[in-house]
């Protein structure tokens, strides 16, 4: 029996819901994406110290208040484009903003 003949074989299955495991499988990559990201970051961070262009101990410094409300805004911003569609607030065609591909009528 070749590969062309072969019946189709049933999705694996390891939770009583398929869902749950297309949601795992969604988790998984984003885990690996994240690994793979935290990788190339820290190479990133080693090749700029090595060079001299920035200072490693500066990374781990405290930001400013300046520094600390801009983040703050920021990810208040993204916490709340992550939560909206669990939260029912979902529009059709998506909700403008700096986390989403619809763009607003100042963006445009």
């Amino acid at each position: 029996m070749t590969r062309e003949t072969r019946p189709p074989r049933a999705e694996q299955q390891f939770f009583d819901d398929p869902a749950i495991d297309r949601i795992m499988g969604a988790f998984m990559a984003l885990a690996t994406e994240h690994y793979v990201l935290r990788d190339r970051f820290l190479a990133l961070e080693r090749g700029l110290a090595q060079s001299g262009s920035i200072n490693p101990a500066a990374l781990d410094q405290e930001p400013d208040e300046s520094e600390r409300a801009e983040s703050l805004a920021d990810r208040k911003a993204f916490v709340e484009a992550l939560m909206r569609p669990l939260l029912g607030e979902q529009d059709a065609l998506g909700v403008p903003g700096k986390f989403s591909l619809k763009t607003t009528k100042s963006e445009a």
